[in-house]
């Protein structure tokens, strides 16, 4: 009991500001407070400038006199109250980045060192790289080196990338670009492969690593004990990468599904634990709880249906693509029978998506505007029959079924709106594209990774989080190993999506009409 009651997460509690009820002579103090905070973050600021200027002014004068500089670094920044934070990132991005008139004078060397000799040149521009790089990327190297080091830089990169979108100034802006941008890259050298571990995690897990497996899980929330143990049990497989920087901190999970041939429904995999038939054979775990024993002659596919970055500071870090290969090679080690890898993976966006286009076309109509239509003829006869509505009523009345939820109430509607929803949501895998990429962001990773778009599944998740997000659809991205180095090429260089005739014949009815 005591180990379930060490896994459980902690209760978020929400409260409610009552400030605006209070009257004036009491939000008196409320003012005053404001102010003092105001003149406290004017103090804060002028410490931390204080602070960058003793920071980078002071000289390496050996590794200890370097670790003490970046260990006050890593200090002062945490010291910072997390609302105090921007002003110090703005400061830091601004005044500690490029130094531009030494880049210009520099360049202005290299023009001049052409005429003088290739060796001239190569130490010009040697001097011209290296003046190139920020001030302040030579210290976060040197953080790096320190113990917790690495995990400073990923909580750091995520603080930026929270506060990011509110920073009004443009020129600051672009300055935190750079800053964040300069960190993913020494993240991204950090974590290649090659300094990642993959580790298999089961109920016999240390205790810390299960509940973060619990508390990170973003695909499909996990409910509770019973859950979390189904999802590292029997016929289940879940992996992490973890990073030797930071120790018993998953940086990524995967969690898979071995069953006998490829999921269509996620319902299958989160709600039936094991192969239904005769009573399983048992093995006894050593703290008394009875596991399934797997039959290996029934397993035949690996299912992929959740895999979750837990760091935001690693965004733009490409780690789940290592980890799936990885896990690919593992389980062939483990199952000579598997021939199948697969996603079953949600739809994020397509009902916002779908939304926004019916709105659009209900706009263009109002003013008399022709607009792509989004409902073919013959699926807005049949909803005017089923429903009893005129013709210019049909997409309104689609819209509000869906933002309503009410066609899940109704079997008949639910038979009478899947042709054109499964339709327009292999549309919009298919042909939505941002910069000529998928717009849907778990389709562009997983056909970047040279997955097949290769079939959509009706009522895959009915859940709230499925219907908000797709109203229930999910797909497969299957892995041909033979063929996915080939895939991925095709994607990210000509943007070409590898799918099924099955699939395409989801949206051929358009090409009919």
């Amino acid at each position: 009991m005591s180990s379930a009651v060490r896994r459980l997460g902690c209760i978020q509690r929400r409260h409610i500001s009552l400030k605006h009820l209070l009257p004036t002579s009491r939000r008196l103090p409320m003012v005053q407070q404001a102010m003092s905070a105001a003149t406290r973050a004017g103090a804060t600021n002028e410490e931390s400038l204080h602070f960058l200027e003793t920071i980078f002014s002071t000289p390496d004068l050996g590794v200890l006199a370097l670790e003490s500089k970046c260990r006050r670094f890593c200090d002062h920044y945490t010291s910072i109250a997390p609302e105090d934070r921007l002003r110090f990132l703005t400061t830091l991005s601004k005044q500690y980045g490029v130094n531009q008139e030494a880049v210009v004078q520099v360049a202005r060397s290299v023009v001049s060192a052409q005429e003088k000799g290739e060796t001239l040149l190569l130490m010009t521009e040697e001097r011209l790289r290296h003046t190139l790089i920020p001030q302040y990327q030579q210290l976060f190297s040197k953080i790096g080196r320190l113990e917790g080091g690495v995990k400073f830089l990923v909580d750091m990169r995520a603080d930026i990338l929270t506060h990011l979108p509110g920073v009004q100034s443009e020129e600051y802006k672009a300055h935190m670009r750079i800053l964040q941008q300069t960190i993913r890259d020494l993240l991204a050298l950090w974590f290649s492969v090659g300094f990642l571990h993959l580790q298999r995690i089961t109920w016999q897990s240390p205790c810390d690593m299960v509940q973060k497996i619990s508390q990170y899980e973003a695909v499909h929330p996990i409910r509770d004990m019973t859950d979390l143990k189904r999802r590292v049990g029997s016929y289940r497989r879940c992996f992490v990468f973890t990073h030797g920087s930071m120790p018993g901190e998953p940086v990524v999970v995967l969690h898979t599904a071995l069953t006998g041939s490829i999921s269509s429904s996620i319902h299958s995999i989160l709600k039936t634990p094991t192969f239904s038939g005769r009573r399983p054979e048992t093995d006894s775990s050593s703290d008394g709880d009875v596991e399934e024993k797997e039959e290996l002659s029934k397993i035949s596919a690996a299912i992929f249906y959740s895999i979750t970055s837990t760091q935001k500071g690693l965004q733009g870090v490409d780690l789940g693509n290592y980890l799936i290969k990885t896990v690919v090679k593992e389980l062939q080690n483990e199952f000579s029978g598997i021939t199948q890898f697969s996603s079953l993976s949600p739809i994020p966006g397509f009902k916002t998506w779908l939304i926004i286009e019916i709105n659009k076309a209900l706009n263009l109509k109002d003013i008399g505007e022709h607009s792509e239509e989004l409902l073919l003829l013959s699926e807005i006869e049949e909803l005017k029959n089923f429903l009893g509505i005129s013709e210019e009523s049909v997409l309104k009345t689609v819209k509000d079924l869906i933002q309503t939820h009410a066609w899940i109430q109704n079997e008949q509607i639910c038979d009478v709106i899947k042709k054109p929803l499964m339709r327009l949501c292999a549309r919009y895998l298919h042909r939505e594209k941002r910069r000529g990429f998928a717009l849907n962001p778990v389709a562009n990773f997983h056909l970047g990774n040279g997955a097949v778009l290769w079939r959509l599944n009706w009522k895959a998740d009915m859940s709230i989080r499925g219907i908000n997000q797709s109203c229930g659809m999910m797909v497969n991205y299957r892995y041909y190993l033979e063929s996915t180095e080939e895939n991925s090429r095709k994607y990210l260089e000509n943007q070409v999506i590898q799918t099924t005739p099955d699939f395409l014949s989801i949206l051929a009815v358009e090409h009919a009409v």
